[in-house]
């Protein structure tokens, strides 16, 4: 299996940290890598680069982020890369948030805190 790559957007900078910590197996073992956007606008720009599109397996995207917002980055994104996988994130769980989200094309959506040991699982699913 080749290594797997997600593109995590959070305008909280304390999220890199984080992801990397709890994925520390995975990325010693260059199984799962991460690259990280502070905001909707700096991942468009990074999705415009064709070896990242090439290379990104799953975007893990908060939703409430300041500027362009997660829900309207879905948008761009499946518009302009369909075939990406784009997993939501939220720490205000609601219902109709989660049905925008399905609705615009997101993959998954996942509750603040996130559960790492399901996260892990649905990354490695996607990537078969």
């Amino acid at each position: 299996m080749s290594q797997i790559r997600v593109l995590v957007i959070d305008d909280e900078s304390d999220v890199e940290m984080l992801f990397r910590q709890k994925f520390r197996r995975e990325i010693k073992a260059q199984t799962i890598d991460f690259d990280f956007a502070l905001s909707a606008e700096e991942a468009l720009t990074y999705l415009k680069s064709p070896t990242a599109q090439a290379e990104i397996t799953l975007i893990l995207s908060d939703i409430n982020m300041p500027g362009m917002n997660g829900l309207e980055l879905l948008r761009v994104i499946k518009e302009h890369y369909p075939e990406l996988n784009v997993f939501m994130v939220t720490a205000y769980g609601d219902e109709r948030s989660e049905q925008t989200a399905l609705a615009y094309g997101a993959s998954g959506f996942l509750n603040k805190p996130v559960n790492f040991n399901q996260l892990k699982q649905d990354i490695l699913r996607l990537a078969s």
